[in-house]
């Protein structure tokens, strides 16, 4: 049976709450305790449980710009934060509305229905 090394063991422990103080002073930490755990764009809560899925979206989109008073920063739930990165990447490439991307569907699947309806 191995024999457990307590240094080690002590040395792992104290670099886990080191880097949990680092991540406190983060840009994350810091926005939680600005904001309400509130999405910005779709308005869903978030409680202790579920704030894993509460992103910091960063409206320059400039990750190393981290104001001390947060005004660079949005909470965002995960489906509206890669909502957003995609309008994103869709106006870099060009796309800036729908006429763009190959316009609407021409295709009626009922265009021959009065006529169907008629033979009986």
């Amino acid at each position: 049976m191995k024999t457990i090394n307590h240094n080690r063991l002590d040395q792992v422990v104290l670099d886990a709450r080191k880097a949990a103080d680092t991540r406190a002073e983060g840009y994350r930490e810091r926005a939680l305790k600005i904001y309400p755990w509130i999405c910005g764009r779709c308005a869903r809560e978030f409680t202790v449980t579920n704030l894993r899925e509460l992103t910091v979206h960063h409206r320059d989109h400039n990750h190393d710009n981290n104001p001390n008073d947060g005004s660079n920063w949005e909470l965002l739930c995960i489906y509206c934060h890669d909502n957003e990165h995609q309008k994103q990447i869709e106006a870099d490439r060009g796309y800036t509305d729908s006429s763009k991307r190959g316009g609407s569907a021409t295709h009626n699947p009922f265009a021959a229905l009065q006529s169907l309806l008629k033979k009986d």
